[in-house]
């Protein structure tokens, strides 16, 4: 019998192994402290360090660098030379106004150099170069030194003519309609005459028998002399008219189409050197 139950214990040990196994014990508590200061295991999914952060983006999402700041334009250097009068010549253009922005400080900008080129262009003088020389300091500063009150016109229209600075003008209503401009009066030994005068003999084209020229736009003021357009280069100064009025074309034409026979005309002042 005894036999019988040990073989029927076998059997059972066979089919269940795992009940038949002695349990385990307990960790004591050294193994629960080491156990403790392991890792926990990462989860599945996790990628390491990064784990739980938001996934970077691909480099088609990553958005473009802002563009970088251009930098500030510097300004354009001039494209005229500096004269040696320059301020003195930017003061007298700022005076006379008309001819764009000046900047009056001695120093040359485009801005200046655009301005004078303006200026000499009006009055013919040259070369058009934009540069502050000797003779287009000497027109600005005769053009800013012609004053109205000097020609003691009346309210009526009158021709005015400086001798002094030999510059001319339209004035009207007591107000200057017209100019100043520039003129060259008579050389020495054919001094233009002085005082107060009318227009007559008028012919858009005059024949001078006696200088064999002729004299476009011809305007009598007194005796032989008259308003006539220049003949020759209008700042030579070295020579003169014969007493004539002498006109840079532009003028001519607008003394031309505004004066009529019987203008009042005022001559007064004296030319250098006559």
């Amino acid at each position: 019998m005894r036999r019988t139950v040990v073989t029927a214990l076998a059997i059972a040990c066979l089919v269940g192994t795992a009940a038949c196994e002695p349990k385990s014990a307990a960790p004591g508590p050294a193994a629960q402290a080491q156990a403790s200061d392991l890792p926990l295991p990462l989860p599945a999914d996790s990628a390491g360090p990064s784990a739980g952060l938001s996934p970077e983006p691909s480099p088609s999402e990553v958005p473009p660098p802002p563009p970088s700041p251009k930098p500030s334009a510097s300004p354009k250097p001039a494209t005229c030379q500096q004269g040696e009068h320059q301020q003195v010549v930017e003061q007298a253009l700022a005076a006379l106004g008309g001819y764009g922005k000046v900047t009056v400080d001695g120093r040359q900008s485009q801005a200046d150099c655009d301005a004078i080129k303006k200026f000499q262009k009006r009055f013919d003088l040259r070369p058009v170069d934009g540069k502050a020389g000797p003779m287009t300091r000497n027109v600005a500063e005769r053009l800013v030194a012609s004053k109205a009150g000097a020609c003691g016109a009346g309210s009526g229209l009158t021709a005015c003519v400086d001798l002094t600075h030999q510059t001319v003008w339209l004035m009207n209503g007591g107000k200057i309609v017209y100019g100043p401009t520039v003129t060259r009066t008579g050389m020495k030994g054919y001094a233009t005459d002085t005082g107060s005068f009318a227009i007559h003999d008028r012919q858009l084209k005059n024949w001078s028998e006696e200088w064999d020229v002729w004299l476009p736009y011809w305007q009598r003021v007194v005796g032989g002399s008259g308003f006539h357009q220049t003949t020759t280069w209008i700042h030579n100064g070295g020579i003169g008219s014969h007493g004539c009025i002498n006109l840079l074309p532009a003028d001519a034409v607008k003394f031309w189409n505004t004066l009529k026979n019987g203008t009042s005309v005022k001559i007064f002042g004296r030319r250098p050197g006559t």
